[in-house]
């Protein structure tokens, strides 16, 4: 675990040493873009570009971390539940090419546009950005954005998150941000994230799209989420192998046996109907995690890190009110147990959004990309 203590003391330090990494390796050769610390300084933090999250809304308790080694579902008589990772990962994820509803105004070396591009039958929208700078023989490197819980009916394209996006556009990315099925203007009705694999859905068909896009680099495609776009992020890479590695900030990733424990609290968690309702129809099904965990390990992600796409590196503010910073920490040591590579930032006191050390935790997330999807072999 990389534990940021104050990241404001070691930023300094930090960036003298990745620079020097960077250049050691030959990461500012050939056609590869320049690192984020030669990119212009970033946007200025604006408040109403950050997202407030509040699925579940309030109830919240401290975790109670689980064992840290995910144990692989046990066969059983299941039915293969929507909801299932066996299910998302024997799908076929077509995607579509992009088509351009809307040209919008240009970010400082990107052009913007919004796009749509059809998910189990629904047309989605999303928001495109593609870099100025001479294409890469083999085409620009691409990150999908995974944004958190926005109430789908106030939900904007072009909305929050600007400078999110605009970190990863300026150095070098495509990136597509998915306005997921019911938000927006994107068909389709909003669904619980956390009882419908529909989002993840959209977001996998969004890989496929931005995959066909003839400015893209197939080959080099990463995947970012906050709070319940980490959650996608986490379900996405265990279930599709075309991700090369994944940022997760204040995700929503821990087992359902987990959120059992700390987040669908009775009286707590999702208020709609629907909400609700999947949770209690399927603990009348096949009980609860405590009763029937080979049933809820089909469903969690968390049991299927030994398939995941690529490294992860994780980001969460231990003053965080929304989702538990332990669910992150939990994660890090569930990836590490299993041989795979994470890396975890935690920054103290910080919120939900890391919002005192936004522009730190940005920094990190392009380097991160840089070095395992914009410089990996293809």
């Amino acid at each position: 675990m990389l534990l940021v203590k104050d990241m404001h003391r070691n930023r300094i330090i930090f960036l003298t040493l990745t620079l020097l990494l960077i250049s050691l390796t030959g990461c500012f050769t050939g056609t590869v873009a320049p690192a984020v610390t030669d990119a212009p300084p970033p946007t200025p933090f604006l408040p109403e570009a950050i997202p407030t999250e509040i699925d579940p809304p309030g109830g919240l308790v401290e975790a109670v971390p689980a064992a840290a080694v995910p144990v692989v579902p046990a066969a059983g008589n299941f039915p293969v539940l929507p909801l299932s990772i066996d299910l998302l990962r024997s799908r076929t994820y077509a995607g579509s090419d992009f088509v351009i509803e809307q040209t919008l105004d240009s970010g400082s070396n990107y052009s913007r546009y919004v796009v749509s591009y059809l998910s189990d039958g629904l047309k989605i929208y999303a928001l495109l950005t593609v870099p100025w700078e001479p294409k890469p023989p083999t085409g620009y490197p691409v990150v999908i954005f995974n944004h958190g819980y926005i109430p789908p009916d106030q939900y904007r394209t072009t909305e929050r998150y600007v400078a999110y996006v605009d970190a990863f556009a300026r150095n070098g990315y495509i990136v597509v941000k998915s306005d997921y099925r019911g938000h927006g203007s994107s068909e389709g009705d909003p669904v619980s994230a956390y009882g419908d694999p529909g989002y993840v859905i959209d977001v996998l068909n969004a890989v496929a799209s931005a995959r066909r896009y003839p400015d893209a680099d197939p080959n080099r495609v990463g995947m970012w989420g906050h709070s319940m776009g980490g959650y996608i992020t986490l379900r996405a890479m265990v279930a599709n192998q075309d991700i090369k590695a994944g940022v997760i900030w204040a995700g929503v990733v821990a087992s359902y046996a987990e959120m059992f424990n700390s987040w669908f609290r009775r009286g707590a968690g999702p208020t709609s109907t629907s909400a609700r309702s999947w949770r209690t129809d399927l603990v009348d099904q096949y009980g609860t995690p405590a009763e029937n965990p080979a049933f809820w390990d089909t469903l969690s992600a968390n049991a299927y890190l030994p398939e995941l796409t690529g490294p992860v590196q994780i980001h969460h503010g231990t003053g965080d009110s929304t989702v538990p910073y332990a669910y992150s920490t939990l994660l890090d040591e569930q990836i590490r147990a299993v041989g795979e590579v994470s890396e975890l930032y935690l920054y103290p006191n910080d919120d939900h959004n890391i919002a005192t050390n936004r522009d730190d935790a940005l920094t990190l997330s392009v380097v991160f990309f840089n070095r395992y999807v914009k410089n990996a072999a293809g």
